[in-house]
């Protein structure tokens, strides 16, 4: 299996190379790939160092599979000249998502609607993927009606540059910003950038992605994205309107049973799902499950994941995995 990664230097792409390692993916060749200015320095996987090579260098090797982490511009350029030659793309930009010709996966969902002929499969965006392995199974038993959506997302979702800015901060050393105004001690309610609607476009990829992830435009969204100065991973308060009522215990135990969710929830020992200890791991994390008593059939939860892990990079692993053990490359 000749596998590419294409943004190997990037914080997303340095986590796909580990998660591959951990996963033990049967990778014969490893064409690690970044910009023009990286190429010919190496990156490490598997203890053995690796040379970066150029794209165009990267589709005429033909791999099997190409994950992508490298930017919507370079997504849209790039991923088709690798379909086209055969390689099956898992692009981690948002340029594919919203696209009717191309599927919108979180493996553990809706992995069993690939065929061999999906050349270009997109991966959602972070708060999409933790936000609907909590609502999937919910759904299910219950039928979402409404999910009113808050995040407090980590700085590493907006890349290297965020996380020198919070140090430099701390330090109280004059940098380059990520943003507009200091994170250090600091919520953000900006993630991305505002549309005509006034929401920002992570706003509006949590509508839009869970309606084509669940393929139920019924179920309605609205969602407030704030930036804050943690570093593990995203966390969401979630509130659901179902049209079914029911237990929260029988909640707990289909949050727990669901592949890749962990529930963590006992008040009386304070657990609680928190990014601080969701960081480097690959589950989806949900507490403070409870019902809503203002209005009939509410829930309110708590959700936790590592957004560089199953919110970007162990995703598309996982698409991979499926991709190859469904012989569809």
């Amino acid at each position: 299996m000749k596998v590419a990664v294409v943004g190997a230097t990037g914080m997303v792409g340095q986590v796909m190379l580990k998660v591959l390692a951990e996963r033990d993916f049967p990778i014969t060749e490893l064409l690690p790939v970044a910009s023009e200015k990286s190429v010919g320095k190496k990156v490490t996987y598997k203890d053995k160092e690796y040379t970066i090579i150029s794209l165009a260098d990267a589709v005429a090797a033909k791999p099997e599979i190409a994950i992508f982490s490298a930017g919507g511009g370079t997504s849209l350029e790039w991923a088709p000249k690798f379909a086209e030659n055969g390689t099956t793309v898992v692009d981690n930009s948002s340029a594919w998502r919203m696209d009717p010709t191309k599927k919108l996966v979180i493996p553990e969902i809706n992995a069993s609607e690939l065929t061999k002929e999906d050349k270009i499969i997109a991966n959602p965006n972070c708060s999409t993927i933790q936000l609907l392995m909590a609502l999937k199974p919910l759904h299910d038993k219950y039928t979402i009606k409404r999910a009113v959506v808050s995040t407090y997302q980590s700085i590493t979702g907006t890349g290297v540059k965020a996380v020198q800015q919070l140090e430099n901060e701390y330090e109280e050393k004059e940098g380059e910003m990520a943003y507009p105004y200091p994170i250090h001690r600091n919520a953000l309610p900006h993630c991305d950038v505002f549309q005509d609607n006034g929401y920002t476009k992570e706003e509006m990829k949590l509508t839009n992605e869970t309606k084509k992830i669940l393929g139920d435009d019924s179920v309605s969204v609205t969602a407030t994205a704030i930036r804050i100065p943690v570093v593990g991973g995203h966390s969401e308060s979630v509130n659901l309107e179902f049209a079914n009522d029911f237990e929260e215990s029988d909640v707990r135990k289909i949050l727990n049973d669901f592949p890749g969710v962990t529930v963590q929830d006992n008040p009386d020992t304070n657990t609680y799902p928190m990014p601080i200890y969701a960081e480097g791991k690959n589950d989806v994390f949900v507490g403070r499950i409870r019902r809503d008593y203002s209005q009939p059939n509410s829930l309110n939860l708590w959700v936790v994941a590592d957004n560089l892990r199953k919110g970007a990079a162990t995703n598309a692993v996982q698409i991979a995995e499926y991709l190859m053990e469904n012989k569809l490359v």
